[in-house]
């Protein structure tokens, strides 16, 4: 426990005595120029308990005096702020920090080993001359990237709400120096703040709502498909192959990358899936080349839909009044593949019949595929074959095509030389 600094005991050596408090940009405020009271051992710790120099400073204009709040010991321990007690990277309160970097509390809360923690932290600390967090935090973390301040947020450091304004009876009107606002519900969590649990990383209002807006962040979750290795790249702009890949093989070993300059997406395909799921974890809502965000998606199955699809794509409603699937190939006289367009089962006209008398036509040399016809049958098989579909009995059916004519392949002069 901290004595008073005109006796002489064990304690009075560890006082802290400093020229310059830690502090973040919006604790400074805004002015480039500040003027700041310093106080030789003017206030014990809130955390501590030890006697520490206290500064006070206005930041700007029509804002209130703020003054240090815990001893720079206690502020190098977590990396915060000596006033507003928030992290001095990201601006984060403690509680959202550690369970990002999923760091465990270990200062004690007790008087006497609380004092002793310290004592030797503070040995350590003149040391190495650096934070005990400075390994931690220096590595990259995405969820304290994505809820980390950009820019100072000097609202913090408005005056209170007047109380004499809100039971009408302030009488300095603008010359008051408190805010004359409606203030904040009292049932609100965010109007209950504790400076220990803010420390201390438990129960702070504030870290709850910004976790609980940490988890309503879309994210990109995993296919239950393990086979599924490859991830959909969207919006992709001029980006080239060699930009992706140069990007993505950091992630694991690619099989391939599919380029598709007209839709601007690709597909990049691992080896591994522990690879993919690594890549979409790293990029997705977070990746920018050329100046344009990327669209990070996981591909479909390969045995459902082949190859990747861009899963992107909505599927719509087919037009209504269309007509419906065309019949199967029938009569493929022209040994047409699969997929091409059916021919429909129907008869052919009286007209375009072949009479029996006569033999088939010769065929011309530039006849592209020629179809499969049967040698020339004698007018008694013919007429069986005639007698044979007016029974009703099974025979093939006879071309019906306008282009299989004989008469329009060339056999004009040689029917008329024998009606002669």
């Amino acid at each position: 426990m901290a004595t008073s600094k005109t006796t002489n005991t064990y304690n009075r050596q560890n006082w802290e005595d400093a020229d310059f408090p830690i502090l973040c940009q919006t604790c400074l405020g805004d002015n480039p120029y500040i003027r700041m009271t310093k106080e030789k051992y003017g206030k014990e710790c809130k955390i501590c308990a030890r006697p520490f120099t206290v500064f006070r400073w206005c930041p700007g204009a029509r804002m209130r005096f703020k003054k240090t709040e815990v001893c720079q010991t206690c502020s190098k321990l977590k990396n915060v702020c000596q006033t507003c007690l928030l992290d001095l990277e990201y601006g984060l309160p403690i509680q959202v920090r550690d369970a990002a970097l999923k760091l465990k509390d270990d200062l004690p809360k007790s008087d006497v080993n609380k004092e002793y923690y310290i004592q030797n932290m503070e040995r350590e600390l003149q040391r190495s001359d650096t934070g005990v967090l400075s390994n931690k935090l220096n590595e990259p973390n995405d969820l304290l990237m994505r809820l980390a301040r950009t820019a100072p947020y000097y609202k913090r450091n408005r005056p209170h709400v007047c109380s004499f304004w809100v039971k009408g009876e302030c009488r300095r009107g603008e010359e008051c120096p408190y805010r004359h606002e409606k203030p904040t519900d009292p049932e609100d969590p965010l109007a209950d703040q504790n400076i220990k649990d803010r420390y201390y990383g438990v129960n702070d209002p504030v870290a709850d709502k910004l976790l609980k807006r940490a988890a309503a962040m879309p994210a990109l979750p995993p296919p239950e498909d393990k086979t599924i290795t490859t991830l959909y790249i969207g919006n992709l702009g001029t980006l080239t192959e060699q930009d992706i890949r140069d990007h993505f093989y950091q992630y694991g070993e690619i099989r391939s990358v599919s380029l598709v300059p007209k839709q601007q997406c690709a597909f990049v395909q691992y080896t591994t899936r522990a690879a993919a799921e690594t890549a979409a974890e790293k990029t997705f809502n977070k990746l920018i080349l050329g100046g344009r965000r990327l669209t990070i998606k996981w591909g479909r199955s390969q045995g459902r839909a082949g190859p990747a699809i861009n899963p992107g794509l909505e599927a719509y409603e087919p037009v209504p009044g269309l007509p419906g699937a065309l019949p199967e190939l029938s009569n493929n006289f022209f040994n047409l593949e699969p997929g091409h367009i059916p021919l429909p089962n129907m008869p052919p006209p009286p007209s375009l019949i072949v009479p029996p008398m006569f033999g088939p036509p010769p065929m011309p040399p530039f006849f592209f595929n020629p179809p499969q016809l049967s040698a020339y049958v004698p007018t008694a098989a013919s007429s069986s074959t005639v007698t044979s579909e007016a029974t009703g009995g099974p025979s093939k059916s006879t071309v019906h095509y306008p282009s299989q004519d004989p008469a329009r392949l060339g056999a004009t002069q040689l029917h008329a030389d024998r009606q002669e």
